[in-house]
């Protein structure tokens, strides 16, 4: 049985490349993704073990030789709130669709898990509009909710909820959101 059967989502592939769920052998080429954009203060960075121990939040997009181009990961937050995190797509392959089609599968599993509503913190408002996410304001849950989030040693739980100690972190970024 392959990963996306088991997971009751089938692989996307596109011929050019294909989407499926991350392996651990798939770790140190997520982690080389993501330097560059560590660098250049984009993304927070994320030590090998962070990924390694969120292997299954993450899908793959692999060429037809099996590198990995591509990547993101859905991190549930609550019971209908999920957030996609660390999509990135080498530069080689920008505008053919990819981060497309990974952003795709991601909101599949989503759906799978009874999320309805998909978080994302972005400098690439243009993409994630195109999407169908929005730009939020400071109150998208309940009070109730935000007591239970505001516990929660996450850093991604803490950018959602705009907290004054991610601030730094955030500056430039647009918190977004998509209903499912």
């Amino acid at each position: 049985m392959t990963d996306a059967a088991s997971s009751g989502a089938s692989p996307v592939n596109t011929g050019s490349f294909e989407i499926r769920r991350a392996r651990t052998a798939d770790v140190r080429a997520i982690h080389r993704l993501l330097e560059p954009y560590v660098q250049r203060r984009i993304l927070l960075g994320k030590d090998l073990v962070v990924l390694y121990e969120a292997t299954q939040q993450f899908v793959v997009a692999v060429d037809a030789e099996g590198e990995v181009i591509a990547c993101g990961a859905l991190h549930v937050m609550w019971e209908d709130l999920g957030e996609v995190r660390t999509l990135i797509v080498a530069d080689p392959w920008l505008h053919t669709g990819v981060g497309r089609a990974v952003v795709e599968t991601l909101e599949e599993h989503a759906r799978l898990l009874g999320l309805t509503r998909l978080f994302c913190l972005t400098f690439e408002v243009d993409f994630f509009t195109r999407r169908g996410f929005a730009p939020i304001g400071e109150h998208v849950v309940d009070n109730d909710v935000y007591s239970q989030l505001v516990r929660s040693p996450d850093e991604g739980v803490a950018e959602f909820l705009d907290l004054a100690h991610v601030k730094p972190n955030t500056l430039g970024n647009t918190r977004m959101l998509k209903n499912l």
